[in-house]
């Protein structure tokens, strides 16, 4: 979830979340109350919304009895959009929670090139607002096959320094045959292992006749995924060795406060991050230390979750900063966040539970019609545990019981 605000948010929920179940549940749920898109290859499927900005909701590897990898809000979905009137007062004043395992949004969220604020107000939840095109705008869709869909809108956005983004979007979600993943992940994948994986193909154009720069505030893509929380899952990433003075700090630890030891195991080059839904926190790699990947763990699932991104091929002016505070660097913020839903303060519930994997693209220096993209790929496994152990050493650099005995 997003920066400072979600503080606030979780404090202001007052009904429980629906749970994750089966796939082929959570697709019939969803269909009672919205559009959705099934994106189907064999036994492995990808549910999208439209009217959620092209949002993939969930994915399985068995789309008639198998688990479904995305955290579904039920209580948000069925209540459905509501007025302007009725929202007053209510968490949908400034955003719609309705889950969603894999979700495009923009950044940057605080600070003085923030969207999420109009010009000139105080950093305060009251002030908060998500934007309409990553709320409650649908996504038409453009161009639909059985394995692939894309979705098209166009937006225009203030930021809080005044300056005026008018943006093209489109964005694809394509499912990974087998061949795909394997070649994705550089991996070889056993015949008996059930997988499903998808890309999503992001990309942001300045549709204005004025270029974006750092004087005036960038945009980045931001795309966030929401998963179901268990006692056995652990978040792994991998990072880059080095000295603190030239490739930054490990992690940042802090955005909620610092989070303690028996949540954070941070070592050389990987750190591993609970998983459990009971202690809100969210960590951070910077673009020096960042290896665009990241993944987690569910041994009661036996399924191992990765999340990759792409490497910026050019030279960029970094990635936006989204702290809620006028800022000395607003573009020194991070690649690769993990976040752990938890109560934000005694007596309060938590917004799902659920976890998060994260990436952002570079801020997009664009001139008049040129595209920022960023594609991130999503890819759940379950096999043994020794077929899982190799494909972890081999991407995160350590074994499952590394990961599952860190915490």
């Amino acid at each position: 979830m997003a920066g400072a605000a979600l503080c606030l948010i979780t404090a202001c929920v007052t009904t429980d979340a629906g749970k994750s179940g089966e796939f082929a549940d959570d697709v019939d749920f969803m269909k009672k109350h919205t559009p959705i898109v099934l994106l189907k290859d064999g036994d492995a499927a990808v549910a999208v919304a439209p009217a959620y900005q092209g949002r993939v909701m969930t994915s399985t590897f068995d789309r008639k009895a198998g688990p479904s990898f995305g955290w579904i809000n039920r209580p948000v979905i069925e209540k459905g959009f509501l007025s302007d009137e009725e929202k007053k007062g209510k968490l949908e004043e400034h955003i719609y929670v309705f889950g969603g395992e894999e979700r495009l949004w923009f950044g940057p969220e605080g600070g003085q090139f923030a969207i999420f604020f109009q010009p000139g107000v105080p950093f305060t939840f009251d002030h908060w607002f998500t934007p309409p095109c990553i709320d409650t705008e649908a996504f038409r869709v453009t161009e639909k096959t059985s394995t692939q869909a894309t979705f098209a809108h166009t937006a225009k956005l203030k930021n809080w320094s005044g300056q005026e983004f008018d943006m093209a979007i489109r964005r694809t979600v394509r499912l990974l045959a087998r061949k795909e993943i394997a070649t994705a992940l550089d991996i070889e994948l056993p015949d008996t292992m059930k997988m499903v994986a998808y890309e999503t193909d992001n990309r942001l154009t300045n549709a204005g006749k004025k270029a974006w720069t750092k004087a005036s505030g960038m945009l980045s893509i931001w795309i966030l995924g929401m998963y179901p929380p268990s006692p056995g899952t652990t978040v792994v990433i991998p990072f880059h060795k080095g000295d603190k003075s030239e490739l930054g700090p490990k992690v940042n630890d802090t955005y909620f406060g610092k989070v303690p030891q028996d949540h954070l195991k941070v070592k050389d080059d990987v750190l591993f991050f609970r998983a459990d839904g009971t202690r809100r926190g969210k960590i951070g790699i910077g673009p020096k230390r960042s290896k665009y990947i990241a993944g987690s763990y569910n041994a009661d699932l036996g399924v191992l979750n990765v999340v990759t991104c792409n490497r910026p091929k050019q030279p960029h002016p970094g990635y936006v900063n989204s702290m809620w505070e006028m800022q000395k660097d607003p573009f020194s913020g991070d690649v690769i966040n993990a976040y752990n839903d938890g109560s934000p303060a005694p007596g309060k519930p938590p917004l799902g539970p659920f976890y998060e994997l994260e990436t952002s693209s570079p801020a997009g220096a664009l001139k008049p019609g040129e595209t920022l993209q960023h594609i991130q790929r999503t890819f759940h496994l379950k096999g043994t545990p020794e077929q899982l152990d190799r494909i972890s050493r081999k991407l995160f650099g350590v074994s499952l019981t590394d990961i599952q005995e860190a915490l």
